[in-house]
């Protein structure tokens, strides 16, 4: 998933890899040239102090970067004759700072600390919005965090264990690959989806395509604690070898009336 924000009228796209969040340059290259934002990259990159900097970032944070090619590089760096493109810095020296993808969010990608060095490279003004709405987006994230959701979604993810755990006893033949039970735990838990929320995962990420994470991120706390409940009971149900059809009927008709119930008690409104 990526998240989106909006910086001078310019939409940036922000990914996670390997734990880090990355922010699209060919995005913050768009708003200096919309037409020609890989040579906007190109030319960031031909310059000496660019090289150096990602030099130095590298070696802080990537034990695999290879320092012969860096050197190579940068002795090259500045001349009329020098060109880089991200893909050779990348193949070259291992570097693992700036990335390039395909595909739905493709484009080129730099570690938070080389986007703030390119979006400075590109305008001083524009880096600093586009700090305050990187900071912006973080502290929403941290505000989803409070204890009480945090507690529910951690007891959800228990009951989860329990819930798959019972597929697999039950519902999952011992021939199946990797990828087909895969399949059947993302059904099951679909399952439930259906029953509490109405839609299924895939359902809620097309209706809600800027949202990062999954339906459940974005519960109630409400709808956390039926969730919960349900996972148990769903694998009660399994063990029972209750039909699917029918412990979807069963699961929704438990939601409503927990839902009912939970919505008007006083004790949970003081969790939020």
């Amino acid at each position: 998933m990526a998240d989106k924000i909006y910086v001078k009228g310019s939409e940036i796209t922000i990914i996670s890899f390997s734990d880090d969040d990355y922010i699209c340059i060919t995005d913050i290259a768009r708003y200096k040239n919309p037409e020609g934002s890989d040579d906007v990259i190109r030319n960031w990159l031909r310059n000496r102090n660019t090289i150096e900097f990602l030099g130095i970032w590298e070696q802080l944070n990537n034990p695999g970067f290879k320092p012969v090619e860096f050197d190579g590089f940068k002795k090259l760096a500045g001349l009329n004759s020098f060109t880089l493109s991200p893909k050779q810095w990348i193949e070259k020296t291992g570097a693992i700072g700036i990335i390039s993808k395909s595909g739905r969010y493709g484009g080129t990608y730099a570690h938070k600390d080389i986007a703030f060095e390119f979006a400075s490279w590109v305008s001083v003004e524009f880096k600093l919005y586009l700090i305050k709405e990187f900071q912006r987006l973080k502290e929403d994230e941290n505000s989803r965090l409070k204890l009480g959701w945090n507690l529910q979604r951690t007891i959800s993810k228990i009951n989860y264990r329990i819930h798959t755990d019972a597929i697999s006893e039950n519902l999952i033949p011992n021939e199946l690959t990797g990828n087909q039970m895969k399949q059947i735990y993302a059904n099951e838990a679909d399952i439930l989806n259906m029953a509490l929320f109405g839609m299924t995962a895939k359902e809620w990420r097309e209706a809600n395509p800027k949202d990062k994470g999954n339906i459940r991120d974005y519960a109630t706390l409400e709808q956390l604690v039926v969730l919960s409940n349900l996972e148990s009971i769903n694998s009660v149900l399994i063990h029972q070898r209750i039909e699917q059809s029918d412990r979807l009927v069963q699961l929704n008709r438990i939601a409503i009336s927990q839902m009912k119930s939970l919505i008007s008690n006083r004790s949970l409104k003081k969790l939020k």
